[in-house]
């Protein structure tokens, strides 16, 4: 029998509706579980507030945890990639890395404003969200290293040390009312036990 091959274009048309259909699922079901809690969401809401049928819904997603799962690996990649355009930038060592921690210290508090450290905790560590904060710990580790080597901070710890402790300390940042009050996080309490004594933050 005699087949004719599917035009590449209609192929790619395909692919494209897929992947729009499967962001505006995830999207859907992120402000949903923001807005009314985890607990609430169905997969019914979702596919009536993306506009979609139900049976279609399944056929991307089995249920609402592994909709809100890809979500937060969404986000947490999304925040990677900004850290590394900042890791990548034009400024001097120093620069770098208090501006990778300013932002990371926004991040940590956006996160918590919006409740996403306790959307975090209800759903799986899936092994990409792992391996996202392993890339999160080189990339500050790896600016912290080059710090060190332009005699910004200090060499006697190791890098990946001081970006574990660089980490869990702006965490904290989630708590706090202002940027005003994160920036001081990361000047007057990270950057102090990161930097040699005699420096201070350029940014300060």
């Amino acid at each position: 029998m005699y087949c004719r091959p599917v035009p590449r274009l209609w192929t790619e048309t395909i692919e494209t509706h897929r992947r729009e259909v499967r962001d505006a699922i995830l999207e859907t079901a992120g402000r949903l579980a923001f807005s009314h809690g985890l607990l609430s969401v169905t997969m019914s809401q979702i596919a009536e507030e993306t506009g979609i049928g139900r049976a279609t819904l399944y056929k991307y997603f089995p249920d609402v945890e592994s909709i809100l799962a890809v979500w937060h690996e969404h986000h947490v990649a999304s925040h990677l990639a900004q850290l590394a355009g900042i890791a990548e930038g034009p400024q001097s060592p120093d620069m770098r890395l208090r501006s990778a921690l300013v932002r990371y210290a926004q991040i940590c508090h956006e996160r918590r404003r919006h409740g996403g450290d306790e959307l975090a905790a209800a759903l799986h560590r899936t092994e990409t969200v792992a391996q996202l904060r392993r890339q999160l710990l080189d990339l500050i580790a790896g600016l912290i290293a080059d710090a060190a080597a332009s005699g910004i901070v200090r060499d006697n710890v190791p890098p990946s040390e001081l970006a574990s402790f660089t980490i869990h300390a702006l965490d904290a940042a989630g708590d706090l009312t202002s940027q005003a009050a994160q920036t001081r996080l990361v000047d007057h309490l990270v950057w102090k036990a990161l930097a040699l004594p005699s420096e201070r933050p350029s940014g300060g």
